[in-house]
């Protein structure tokens, strides 16, 4: 069997928070951090592609998954190498055979709900019927496990605020955590680790990227049409927000069959869609308050 041919990747480290000095209430002048934001130009094979605004937290990791996302790349082998130089704020991507009609794969460009203005080459929707998530199942005691992991995290939200999270679990168990300035960069930059990672089919036999039939994607922002599909292309069958859905966010997940829960803080949460997926234990949400 030919070895797994990953591709290499920097490792661009940023500075993730900025200090500046503002004036409160009282007129008192008092230094505070928060979160930097920086904008990323991608090149793939030398031609411009689109230019990111992000934190900077893991931005290989990024470009990678934005490209899987996008459906630009179809197997994390078809990239050489990603490099990220600060310096000009490039990233450049060099494949292995290039990509074939590039040019017709970006011409249609969606500008999606997602902050720091999220893209979507192509139809978004082309590509929903086709997706097939495996069989999952998660438990009330695991949501509320997921919850509280997230509750407990250190995080650049708590200490500069103004950046979204998100998150991928197995069962209760905390796989990765990303924060940038859009949701939809933190969970481009969750498809990109996933794609990173090696998972056996057998003993001996590795095969590239992580399957995501026993995970659970979490996300502090709503779930968008953009989300939802993001999240399923991954084959992330479960997904969880405090927050709550759109309308086509709900709609997609519905035909997909995904299970969406939001409005998830404590014990409290609201099961939109794919209520078959969660395994309730309602005894343990307590008693509930009239």
């Amino acid at each position: 069997m030919s070895p797994i041919k990953l591709p290499r990747l920097t490792k661009a480290i940023a500075p993730l928070t900025h200090e500046v000095v503002v004036v409160n209430e009282h007129g008192e002048a008092t230094p505070i951090s928060i979160p930097a934001e920086r904008a990323l130009t991608v090149y793939v094979d030398k031609r411009e592609l689109v230019t990111l605004m992000t934190l900077g937290a893991h931005p290989e990791l990024l470009v990678l998954g934005f490209l899987r996302n996008q459906r630009l790349i179809a197997s994390v082998q078809d990239i050489e190498s990603i490099t990220v130089d600060w310096g000009v704020g490039a990233a450049a991507v060099k494949t292995r055979a290039g990509i074939d009609n590039i040019e017709e794969k970006t011409a249609k460009r969606v500008v999606t709900t997602g902050c720091g203005q999220g893209s979507v080459f192509g139809d978004m929707m082309e590509e929903v019927d086709s997706l097939v998530l495996p069989a999952a199942k998660l438990t009330q005691a695991q949501l509320y496990g997921i919850v509280n992991a997230i509750r407990l995290k250190e995080s650049t939200y708590k200490s500069a605020g103004s950046v979204h999270g998100c998150a991928l679990f197995k069962g209760e168990e905390l796989l990765i955590f990303v924060e940038d300035v859009g949701r939809h960069n933190a969970i481009d930059t969750i498809a990109g680790w996933m794609w990173m990672q090696t998972e056996p089919v057998t003993p001996v036999t590795p095969v590239a990227g992580m399957t995501g039939e026993d995970k659970v994607f979490y996300t502090t922002g709503r779930l968008t049409s953009e989300m939802v599909i993001k999240s399923a292309q991954m084959g992330v069958p479960i997904v969880v927000s405090r927050s709550g859905i759109t309308q086509m966010g709900h709609e997609v997940a519905q035909r997909i069959g995904l299970c969406t829960i939001g409005r998830a803080t404590n014990k409290h949460f609201l099961c939109y869609s794919g209520q078959d997926r969660l395994v309730f234990e309602t005894e343990l949400a307590g008693v509930k308050l009239r």
